[in-house]
């Protein structure tokens, strides 16, 4: 009975592609927000940018699952497939957020210490980028792919750093306007939460290496 039900299950899909695809949403989500911030301009086009690769990754991830369900073959461990989609998922959510916040808040100007976070994001991603697809080729490319993802657990402690820094900033420049100090402290835990789940992006992408390398 089991080997009939096998025989009608697929038995591949294309879990690398589908990867491959949700990380290109992600670099392109952390390029919007890095310009939203950098450039210090309206950031409407920007926001529209994040919403519409968040949809995109949305239905990737909606892909991949229901492969997951449906394929009787995975390149990994069921359960490492789904962690490294979610994980890829967080991190263009917590993108989304942090969009969503600065529209909200409608924010024009940022400080020092967001730039840098939002250009370390967006180097994280490009890094978590490169690395997805070095997984087709596990065995020969694991020690490229952990070169790629201990750099960005290096940003996101640098990047632990620049929130500090700019929290603090921010508390003895605005101990007497308590809105503003809220406000920037809204927007450094957005965006320390992206740099956070881009790490952890990084530790699944580890621990898959080390399980199947």
């Amino acid at each position: 009975m089991f080997n009939w039900f096998q025989r009608l299950l697929p038995q591949s899909a294309d879990f690398f592609g589908m990867f491959e695809a949700h990380a290109a949403t992600v670099v392109a989500a952390a390029n919007a927000l890095q310009t939203m911030v950098e450039e210090q301009t309206p950031p409407a086009e920007q926001i529209r940018e994040i919403d519409k690769r968040e949809h995109e990754a949305d239905e990737i991830i909606r892909q991949v699952l229901r492969s997951v369900r449906q394929t009787f073959l995975t390149p990994f461990d069921r359960g490492a497939v789904t962690a490294l989609i979610a994980a890829m998922d967080d991190a263009i959510d917590e993108m989304q957020s942090t969009a969503r916040a600065i529209d909200l808040y409608e924010l024009t100007t940022f400080e020092p210490e967001m730039v840098q976070m939002a250009g370390m994001i967006a180097q994280a991603a490009q890094l978590t980028a490169e690395a997805i697809p070095l997984l087709r080729d596990i065995s020969r490319k694991g020690a490229r792919i952990h070169v790629l993802t201990e750099k960005v657990v290096r940003l996101e402690g640098d990047a632990d750093d620049a929130h500090a820094d700019g929290l603090k900033k921010a508390f003895k420049r605005d101990y007497e306007r308590p809105m503003q100090f809220i406000i920037a402290r809204e927007i450094y835990k957005h965006l320390e939460r992206i740099t956070d789940a881009l790490e952890d992006v990084a530790n699944v992408i580890d621990g898959i290496v080390i399980d199947h390398a």
